[in-house]
């Protein structure tokens, strides 16, 4: 349902995201004046792979997995987006069908742009365009390392290069470790690089034993040797 939280203002939303980053003020309040916000659960769909869509949805809290299923049924994750991140970009450009699921790992707020007024932005700001292109280039570039990771790599490298891949969204440097706290269950971390559950426990488990990392419950993995993981994921 729509919510009007005044944490989850629209100006608030837009200042985080960056293909709004070259806007002036006024431009600012202009697609602040536009957006609507929406609340999702831990565990809601947000949108499902085929439906078509003429929305930005734009992450002002919380986190989300973007997803595709395999022939045998089983999650394939592509992407872990967060705060400021958003999806949806490439509909803005052609309206088609999404080529992904979205689920909420947590309680979410969002913020939603349609198509239509997306577009009349565009018109007097075109350098949006290109900040969009930057976006999708990267995610282009995450999606080809992640393929040559499945296909190249041992299980050990392929779980080494999950968490420092996780470091940049989850990492928290304290004195001296590092700690990752992940919003997905052992499920979604084997989904992410195509293993089972029960595999990349025991892999985890084993890294702990050699030093290299310490488990804390299920969500809280402590980075005690770095360049050792750095080196298992070569």
């Amino acid at each position: 349902m729509l919510d009007q939280c005044k944490k989850c203002t629209g100006r608030y939303c837009a200042t985080k995201v960056s293909i709004f980053s070259a806007l002036e003020k006024e431009q600012l309040s202009e697609v602040t004046n536009l957006i609507v916000r929406r609340t999702y659960k831990k565990g809601q769909i947000i949108c499902f792979e085929g439906d078509i869509s003429d929305k930005l949805y734009v992450i002002n809290k919380g986190k989300i997995k973007i997803f595709k299923y395999t022939k045998e049924g089983k999650e394939q994750i592509l992407y872990i987006l967060s705060e400021g991140d958003f999806i949806g970009d490439l509909s803005l450009l052609k309206e088609e069908e999404l080529k992904f699921n979205a689920e909420a790992l947590e309680d979410v707020n969002m913020c939603i742009l349609t198509k239509r007024d997306f577009d009349n932005i565009l018109k007097s700001n075109p350098e949006i365009a290109l900040k969009i292109l930057e976006v999708v280039h990267d995610r282009i570039v995450k999606l080809e390392n992640l393929i040559q990771s499945l296909s190249t790599k041992d299980i050990e490298a392929r779980i080494a290069s999950l968490l420092i891949s996780f470091i940049k969204d989850f990492g928290v440097n304290k004195k001296d470790r590092l700690e990752l706290n992940i919003p997905l269950s052992r499920e979604d971390m084997a989904n992410y690089i195509g293993v089972t559950r029960e595999t990349i426990s025991r892999k985890l488990s084993n890294l702990q034993s050699e030093g290299i990392i310490e488990l804390v419950g299920n969500k809280r993995i402590i980075i005690k040797d770095i360049e050792g993981l750095e080196y298992l994921a070569e």
